[in-house]
């Protein structure tokens, strides 16, 4: 995807590269800084209480991103037992992330209104910022595991769909993956297009100009 679409506009792709590289590292340090924050000292203990792109950005992830559109950062570890809150306590962990991102959409919106970046390359790179991070905002709520939607969302379902929950936590990740594969067959729904058209009217409640269409 982003070879795709640096062939066809150099400066989208790298404004996209460079929402993706802040979305991400900024996503995962939420999640460490908020459990931190929680009392639970695990992500401490791995090093990821930090702004260091290394210490979140992960390498596989890195290459699938550039090569194919898709990629993840290092997931932080978490201990749930020790978080404060009682069941809201990893909530909000889960919460911090997508949120995080959500900021960064805000905070992009408020650039694009002043003076010192309203020149044409400095206004691309922030609207590539604001696009990418709508996006991951609205991908991390899908309640599907190992997804932050699913954190947030399966803690409150009823015990009876103890059953569905169990199966969605093995098997959410290959259904995750299969719907991202679909993006790329010709002719079949795509999930990354469904994503694009909850985006743009996001992007356009903050003011923001969608990068694309």
């Amino acid at each position: 995807m982003f070879l795709a679409v640096f062939q066809q506009n150099p400066i989208a792709a790298v404004a996209m590269l460079l929402g993706f590289a802040f979305g991400i590292v900024l996503h995962e340090a939420a999640h460490a800084y908020s459990a931190y924050a929680l009392g639970d000292d695990t992500p401490y203990r791995y090093g990821r209480v930090t702004l260091n792109p290394a210490s979140h950005l992960d390498v596989l992830g890195s290459l699938m991103l550039v090569m194919v559109g898709f990629g993840w950062g290092r997931p932080v570890p978490i201990e749930p037992s020790k978080l404060r809150g009682g069941v809201l306590g990893p909530v909000a962990v889960a919460l911090a992330g997508p949120a995080t991102n959500l900021a960064i959409v805000a905070l992009c919106a408020v650039l694009i209104r002043l003076p010192p970046f309203q020149g044409r390359l400095v206004l691309f790179c922030i609207l590539g910022v604001a696009f990418v991070n709508a996006l991951l905002f609205i991908f991390n709520l899908i309640p599907i595991p190992p997804l932050d939607g699913a954190k947030v969302i399966f803690p409150f379902l009823p015990r009876s769909l103890n059953g569905f929950v169990n199966f969605m936590n093995q098997y959410g990740p290959v259904i995750l993956f299969g719907l991202v594969l679909l993006t790329f067959l010709p002719g079949v729904f795509s999930p990354i297009g469904w994503l694009l058209s909850v985006a743009r009217p996001l992007l356009l409640l903050f003011g923001i100009p969608p990068l694309f269409g």
